[in-house]
């Protein structure tokens, strides 16, 4: 499975499934989905308080939760390091999966 890490995909419907594959592990999807919502939660306060450091704090949030939850129990690495844009539609195309259901939280 070595060799998938640096497959190309067509489009974003090509690489979604790749992209659920490596998100299994119920915790790491769990992390995904705090670490989301937290970074919307720094967006609101961005617009609320004008403060751009909520900008810098969303992308942490975003990021440090979803790492975490890929180095500590999916062990695997992330799509971002190989598919930055992609990895950044699954997460949010995730996050309403499991909002709606269709995805176990």
């Amino acid at each position: 499975m070595a060799h998938a890490h640096r497959r190309e995909f067509e489009n974003f419907a090509a690489f979604y499934p790749y992209y659920l594959s490596e998100h299994q592990d119920r915790t790491c999807r769990r992390l995904h989905f705090v670490g989301s919502t937290v970074a919307l939660l720094c967006l609101v306060a961005l617009v609320v308080t004008g403060n751009a450091w909520w900008l810098l704090g969303a992308v942490v949030a975003g990021y440090v939760f979803a790492w975490a939850g890929h180095f500590g129990f999916e062990k695997n690495r992330p799509a971002t390091f190989r598919h930055p844009l992609y990895s950044l539609m699954g997460d949010w195309v995730m996050y309403a999966e499991i909002w709606r259901g269709k995805i176990p939280f």
